[in-house]
């Protein structure tokens, strides 16, 4: 059976996912802090033929994504999909450097490990795809900390990809502009949720990658509005 691990799973960006990659013979290792969703999210995919185990951590906390690896065991994965994030958005100078530290441990950190501890367990024709945000391409006022954690991340996973290709593993780079999810409930301002993309549709483009023939790479995939930046 196929194996698919999906971190930030239980809602928004991570749970469109989830829906989308459900089907028969796959097994999707659902992984976030809230239990309660994380089931939910296990009862949709089951609904639709897949199979699914909830894996309950937290990134910013190193041991517990040690814990994490330990958990989804050392049967092969098919795909390792970092899409758990976090980000604060201030000023520069109003930051603090426990939210800094936060962001790093959650957006560059934790995927690091992850594939690490993933990748021995991929074999050619594997996949790890990147949830990356524009914010890896373009900087924003006011959010200093999460574009310096993206264009990180986005830097390593380059980097990643060229050390991985000669096993034909793919290393698949998206790059949603604002997308509406339960994240800008607790985002102070006044932001235009009509002009953002529903999460469907950067699961949509997960799937275009996933399904494409094992040699083939499709390696960035921007998304965003045709009205333009927010």
């Amino acid at each position: 059976m196929d194996r698919y691990l999906i971190t930030g799973a239980s809602r928004g960006i991570g749970r469109a996912i989830a829906e989308r990659l459900a089907a028969r013979g796959r097994l999707l290792l659902l992984h976030g802090r809230d239990r309660q969703a994380l089931e939910q999210v296990a009862s949709v995919v089951k609904s639709k033929g897949g199979e699914a185990s909830v894996l309950v951590y937290d990134l910013a906390d190193p041991a517990e994504v040690e814990a994490l690896i330990r958990a989804a065991g050392t049967e092969p994965l098919t795909a390792l999909i970092n899409n758990a994030g976090a980000g604060v958005a201030k000023p520069f100078d109003q930051t603090t450097l426990a939210e800094w530290n936060r962001m790093l441990a959650i957006n560059v950190t934790a995927p690091f490990r992850l594939i690490q501890g993933f990748a021995p367990l991929m074999s050619k024709g594997a996949s790890i795809v990147n949830i990356i945000s524009i914010s890896g391409k373009i900087a924003f006022p006011g959010w200093s900390g999460y574009t310096a954690s993206k264009f990180a991340f986005d830097g390593f996973t380059r980097a990643v990809r060229e050390d991985l290709r000669p096993r034909g593993i793919r290393v698949i780079n998206i790059y949603p502009a604002a997308t509406n999810t339960e994240i800008w409930d607790k985002i102070g301002g006044d932001w235009p949720r009509e002009k953002m993309m529903p999460p469907a549709q950067v699961a949509e483009a997960v799937a275009f990658a996933l399904d494409r023939p094992s040699d083939v790479l499709v390696e960035d995939i921007t998304l965003g509005n045709v009205a333009g930046r927010l």
